[in-house]
């Protein structure tokens, strides 16, 4: 059994702060379950950071099954929870439901994110009443990118805050372990916060959230783009990895590698009759 379970994760509500980082693969889910990160995400920002598209649409069930199932194999210690990608659950809720699963059973996380708010109460109902923990996501919900006209911050509106508020009270009322607030005005997140009893992990909502959640390579500086205004870049690996391979292409280029330290020692055998 995991160190950290769902009950565990809504047990930090008012205790402690929630750290949580998205990985792709084993090697990222190695380093953040290693780094002592309590909550990861298989996000499906993996489309843009590793595939090379230049939004999370184009993202399929089956790459979301792969990249999660290898990521569970580098995590020890931390609850796994997996994006379920644009039309894997749209379509109907016995998909969904059945999808979801699949994320559990073959991927080996221990649960899935969803995007949506209200109109997804009885999905998330569902869901968690067959045995599925969902991390519910409210705000800017990217896989919503062509609806919303752009990455902007949401809940501006008197109107859009308030659908906020009952999007969140709506997800806490369906079962969601906890829920994601994306690009919303800090005092909604805050209200937001203070007014649900299951966690809420901010993203671009400001320092009030019971948790803060980033892209791991926009936060280790691996990104490509100009990083959201809400990212803090902790490190340039970029820029060191660059120097690495550069210093091995040089190496190679003038036949500094490999050196006799690099290599076996001769075989001395003589074929010749």
């Amino acid at each position: 059994m995991k160190h950290w379970t769902v009950e565990q994760i809504r047990s930090t509500k008012g205790n402690e702060k929630l750290p949580c980082v998205t990985v792709t693969d084993y090697v990222t889910a190695r380093l953040a379950d290693q780094a002592g990160f309590p909550l990861l995400l298989v996000g499906d920002s993996l489309g843009m950071t590793t595939l090379g598209f230049s939004t999370t649409l184009p993202v399929t069930l089956e790459m979301m099954l792969h990249h999660t199932a290898a990521a569970a194999r580098g995590v020890n210690t931390a609850l796994l929870i997996a994006d379920m990608p644009f039309n894997s659950y749209q379509a109907s809720p016995d998909d969904a439901l059945y999808n979801a699963a699949r994320f559990l059973q073959e991927a080996k996380a221990d649960g899935v994110k969803i995007e949506g708010g209200a109109f997804r109460a009885p999905l998330v109902q569902r869901m968690t009443q067959n045995g599925i923990p969902v991390l519910g996501h409210i705000g800017l919900t990217p896989q919503s990118i062509n609806q919303l006209g752009g990455y902007k911050v949401q809940g501006k509106t008197a109107a859009a805050y308030a659908q906020l508020l009952d999007d969140a009270r709506a997800l806490e009322q369906a079962g969601a372990f906890a829920i994601v607030v994306e690009c919303v005005p800090p005092d909604l997140a805050q209200e937001i916060t203070q007014t649900l009893t299951i966690p809420v992990i901010g993203i671009g909502a400001g320092p009030a959230c019971d948790g803060q959640v980033l892209v791991f390579h926009d936060l280790i500086g691996f990104s490509d783009t100009q990083p959201a205004k809400f990212v803090k870049t902790y490190a340039n690996t970029s820029e060191l990895v660059q120097h690495a391979l550069r210093a091995y292409r040089d190496d190679v280029l003038k036949g500094a590698y490999p050196a006799p330290e690099h290599t076996y020692k001769p075989a001395n055998i003589n074929l010749k009759p």
